[in-house]
């Protein structure tokens, strides 16, 4: 891989994904509206373009082709079409950010227990599905239409210190706070991601000659209410937390949602420990 085109490049695990590349000498282009700084200073090329509209994809692209195509921005089937129509001849591969999101609630799930390649294609846009359906029919149009190789990573929920959706943070300002923090199943447990483990994955597995989904998790996994106490311990304000089905809360999940790494694995990569580096990142975030 010697160039590479990254929509989604610009924040959260996107910049941990640029610089891996970057890293590994590869010519990054960076696709964006350009609403917002990155920090790559004359590292990377940018390209003006809106992920979402074909006519702005095909015109910004206009003569250029890549080795990889790293796409954080595909949420339905109508989203990956985009792709098929305007890049499908100017790269010779394509990764694309999936979800742990694709499989219903389940303890070590294997890529099996999704199946893109025969499950229902339909057309939909991302704003009329859930973000669990419009994930699967991203798959399952790349899988079933692709005439390029495609993997997809299925990620849980990706925790870092540059986490703009806060979930983690919610539950660390509500220790500072002494509120109450409200689960369906305190019991329940989830696996989680680092940021800088997800980008840098992206950019691994894209020179692994491996095609299809793939999921990608920290070993190990944590139950809610142990999640909660250690919050209290690095705050210094213990949790009350509550099983409350009504009053939800970010990561209030009914019953253990975990998945299996074991493919990437047995393909080389060495994943984190979930409980090496969770504790200091919530130190990081409560001061």
């Amino acid at each position: 891989m010697k160039t590479a085109l990254v929509f989604g490049g610009t924040r959260f695990f996107g910049v941990n994904l640029v610089n891996a590349l970057v890293e590994k000498g590869v010519s990054v282009t960076v696709a964006t509206r350009q609403n917002s700084k990155d920090p790559f200073g004359d590292k990377v090329e940018r390209i003006k373009v809106d992920r979402f509209e074909e006519a702005s994809i095909q015109s910004a692209m206009q003569g250029r082709e890549w080795d990889v195509v790293f796409d954080q921005l595909c949420y339905s089937s109508n989203d990956a079409e985009i792709i098929m129509n305007t890049l499908a001849d100017k790269m010779k591969r394509y990764v694309f950010t999936s979800t742990l999101s694709v499989y219903d609630e389940g303890v070590n799930m294997a890529e099996e227990t999704f199946d893109p390649y025969t499950y229902e294609l339909k057309m939909v846009d991302r704003n009329d599905v859930t973000y669990q359906e419009g994930k699967r029919q991203a798959e399952a149009y790349f899988f079933q239409k692709a005439t390029f190789p495609v993997v997809a990573m299925r990620i849980p929920i990706v925790l870092g210190e540059h986490d703009y959706t806060e979930r983690l943070l919610h539950y660390i300002k509500s220790s500072k706070e002494g509120k109450k923090v409200f689960f369906p199943n305190p019991d329940a447990k989830m696996g989680f991601v680092h940021q800088q483990e997800a980008g840098e994955f992206l950019a691994w597995i894209a020179e692994k000659d491996y095609t299809g989904p793939i999921n990608v998790c920290a070993n190990g996994v944590i139950s809610m209410s142990d999640l909660m106490q250690l919050i209290g311990e690095k705050t210094g304000k213990p949790l009350t937390v509550v099983s409350d089905e009504e009053h939800n809360s970010p990561y209030g999940v009914g019953a253990t949602w975990t998945m299996s790494n074991d493919r990437a694995t047995k393909l080389g990569y060495h994943f984190s420990n979930l409980h090496d580096w969770l504790p200091e990142l919530v130190t990081k975030l409560a001061k």
